[in-house]
């Protein structure tokens, strides 16, 4: 026993490197990281003992009984949401939509396999989305045109704000826009509003075509993949910033636009390339994020503009009680000036990356080593794994075993587990797939060897 222990606490306290087998960007990238499973999930087993009990044991998905969300936020991890039901199914000629009813965070719209938002927090994204470029914009902006965002949520945030005077929507998709506003009936007063134009088109076209020039440019758009099925990529790319963008802003005008998961493991994936894309063109650039719950990580946003973006928490502050007539649930002055802080590993990631999007090499998304049965993501007939999006699938079709804990009600992390290396009454050492071995203490997570250092240089700062 004495000798297990030590050999606990090495592990704890002297982390072994990892040859990690993910990479990114080297590979081909996985045309689908998403996943939409219906599957059920047991919280008590058989002899009547809480699920937490179980989280040391080798534990396989086919004991679920309740129906979950699943969306693999990197390789080999998993954030589940617990569902009450699936409400709707849809398809465009761009993409699909599905319509969740979520045991914690309410609905949530599913585009593509892709988890876009949901009630409980989809305020702390479109507040973040907005409201810095037009708090830190030098004159009260007046126009405004938002790239996407057919749902409305981000027209809401922007109309809050007393010298809007225009904003138009432009979003590609008329049948999916429509069915978001069917579900989704926040935003229905926004809709009502005589500032708010909408228009169905290519936004690059729409903005070319245009006469106006705009204070703010927003966009609202997809995630970059290198399936490109959201049909995208192009509004992502240097050339259009520098030929579109550019000419359609005000001498002072900012560009806005969502970035992408920006944590610790996914900001590689689009936040560091796009930072850099925009580096190229404009003079001033800040990115910023924000832990959105729902999505189990951090989502990222950026700020460009070819006039300096000051940042100021007290003039931040004055601006809001100025210039917003309603209250705002998330940011504050000070609350904005702390997201544009990043770790030390996101700020080296920005200033090393070498990567520039262009028409030619859109290549951002989610890489990871895949096996030998991953490669068959065609059906029979030929299409698409994204095209199943909205299909259900069994848990029983899992061939892995998941290390699962309950971040808060309904809503699980898992770890996918290659062995439990060892256990000794209530401590279990796991091997798993992407974290190497990490320490579970009466059925809780204590930490993990790829990011062991972040927790104890934390715990260091306050000595």
């Amino acid at each position: 026993m004495l000798s297990f222990l030590i050999s606990a606490l090495i592990l704890l306290f002297f982390p072994t490197f990892l040859n990690d087998n993910e990479e990114y960007f080297e590979l081909d990238l996985v045309e689908d990281y998403m996943t939409l499973n219906a599957h059920v999930q047991e919280d008590e087993d058989e002899g009547g003992e809480q699920h937490n009990d179980q989280v040391a044991e080798d534990i396989n998905v086919k004991q679920h009984k309740v129906n979950w969300f699943e969306q693999e936020i990197y390789s080999e991890v998993k954030w589940c949401l617990a569902l009450d039901s699936v409400e709707f199914r849809g398809a465009s000629e761009f993409q699909n939509l599905t319509v969740l009813s979520t045991k914690r965070f309410g609905k949530a719209l599913v585009i593509d396999g892709h988890l876009q938002n949901t009630e409980l927090d989809e305020y702390i994204y479109h507040e973040n989305l907005v409201h810095p470029a037009l708090l830190t914009h030098n004159n009260s902006p007046k126009t405004v045109f938002i790239m996407g965002g057919g749902g409305g949520s981000a027209a809401r945030e922007v109309l809050k704000h007393r010298h809007i005077e225009k904003v138009i929507i432009c979003d590609i998709d008329r049948n999916i826009a429509g069915l978001i506003r069917e579900h989704m009936t926040a935003n229905h007063a926004a809709f009502k509003d005589e500032r708010l134009q909408i228009v169905y088109n290519d936004a690059k076209y729409e903005l070319e075509m245009s006469e106006e020039k705009f204070d703010v440019i927003l966009g609202d758009l997809p995630e970059l993949d290198e399936s490109n099925s959201s049909g995208s990529s192009h509004l992502y790319t240097k050339s259009f910033y520098e030929n579109v963008v550019i000419p359609k802003l005000k001498g002072n005008g900012l560009l806005v636009t969502q970035a992408g998961p920006a944590g610790i493991f996914t900001h590689k994936a689009m936040f560091s390339p796009l930072y850099n894309t925009l580096k190229q063109v404009f003079s001033y650039v800040v990115a910023y994020t924000a832990v959105m719950p729902s999505y189990g990580d951090s989502n990222g946003w950026i700020m460009a503009s070819n006039e300096p973006i000051n940042l100021d928490g007290e003039q931040l502050n004055n601006r809001i009680g100025e210039r917003i007539k309603d209250e705002l649930r998330y940011l504050d002055g000070p609350v904005i000036i702390a997201s544009t802080v990043l770790n030390k590993t996101l700020k080296n990631s920005l200033m090393e990356e070498t990567r520039i999007l262009t028409d030619e090499n859109v290549n951002v998304g989610f890489v990871r080593k895949q096996d030998a049965d991953e490669d068959e993501d065609e059906d029979e007939g030929g299409e698409q794994h994204n095209d199943q999006v909205a299909e259900v699938t069994n848990v029983e079709q899992h061939k892995d075993n998941w290390f699962e804990q309950e971040i808060y009600y309904k809503v699980i992390w898992c770890l996918a587990l290659d062995s439990v290396a060892s256990e000794f009454q209530n401590l279990t050492i796991l091997s798993t797939k992407r974290f190497g071995k990490p320490l579970v203490i009466d059925g809780h997570l204590q930490n993990k060897e790829l990011d062991n250092d972040i927790y104890h240089e934390s715990c260091c700062i306050s000595e």
